[in-house]
């Protein structure tokens, strides 16, 4: 069973919003290598697991697990970066629709903007929202899941993952310096370096030496100072999650609790997209009953 509880796994920091670093995030959402590949990877093998290692099997499910919170995270982190585009023009630059009560109100473009930034489908299929696609279109596959039910060879796929996620997404720390796509970028570095120690120190218990070879990227990813910050589950998982980092990082440990997590705000009403398109007398109806709650 899952347990949800209704909280962010990282803080997103407040900035000004940018359709363009949206559309790049997507990539490390929808993408080939991205964070619904990893959850939906994850999961599977966990589903399908055969036999009786079940310290392999509490190192993949749990890792699958917190990667859940992670696609939800870079989902809001995308809806943060479009909510309100359509005013925005440049750094301090926004539109002035107060006057304009009614979407498209005497002939109006709100949604102009949608033309030249970014993904027009945020702005004409969603509402200023994330979508389950990468950085140009292309809708997320289920044929890149990769599980062949031979416990090393799914170990070395899920490093090579990890791998490739963390690549890319240093790629995206260096697109953009907009805040609130950094503190989701800078946290996601920072998990798929643990990830990628984590499988390569099962694949260490299995009998791969791995020399100078990780981490990948082979940097130190706290040149970037928002990862500096942040440069860490109990079960079975300890057996074989414990010792020297095969990335030499210093010493790999689990916690026996989850993150404490960061309030979750939904996002604004936005009329301009008729979403969520309420009457006001259902609309009443909705804030009545979130108030007894």
């Amino acid at each position: 069973m899952f347990f949800h509880v209704q909280k962010l796994i990282n803080e997103i920091i407040p900035d000004e919003p940018d359709p363009a670093a949206a559309n790049a995030l997507q990539e490390g959402l929808g993408g080939q290598f991205g964070e619904m590949r990893t959850m939906m990877q994850y999961l599977f093998q966990s589903f399908n697991f055969r036999g009786k290692a079940k310290p392999y099997l509490d190192l993949i499910q749990g890792i699958g697990v917190e990667e859940i919170s992670h696609v939800e995270l870079i989902a809001t982190t995308i809806n943060h970066l479009l909510d309100g585009s359509p005013r925005y023009q440049a750094k301090g630059g926004y539109f002035d629709t107060s006057t304009q009560s009614m979407p498209g109100k005497d002939g109006s473009t709100p949604l102009r903007i949608a033309l030249n930034q970014g993904n027009i489908h945020h702005f004409l299929v969603g509402a200023q929202s994330a979508m389950p696609v990468d950085a140009v279109g292309n809708p997320w596959s289920g044929s890149y899941v990769y599980n062949s039910g031979n416990l090393t060879l799914d170990l070395i796929y899920n490093l090579m993952l990890e791998a490739t996620g963390r690549l890319q997404k240093c790629r995206l720390y260096e697109m953009t310096d907009n805040k609130t796509a950094r503190s989701t970028i800078s946290y996601l570095i920072v998990r798929d370096h643990a990830h990628e120690n984590a499988y390569a120190k099962a694949l260490e218990t299995l009998g791969v030496n791995w020399g100078k070879v990780l981490p990948i990227p082979n940097f130190d990813a706290t040149r970037f100072p928002e990862v500096k910050k942040l440069m860490v589950d109990g079960s079975e998982m300890a057996k074989i999650f414990h010792g020297a980092s095969p990335s030499r990082s210093g010493e790999l440990v689990t916690t026996p609790k989850p993150p404490d997590g960061v309030p979750f705000v939904p996002e604004p009403e936005r009329p301009e997209e008729f979403s969520p398109g309420l009457t006001p007398e259902i609309m009443q109806l909705v804030e009545q009953a979130a108030r007894m709650q």
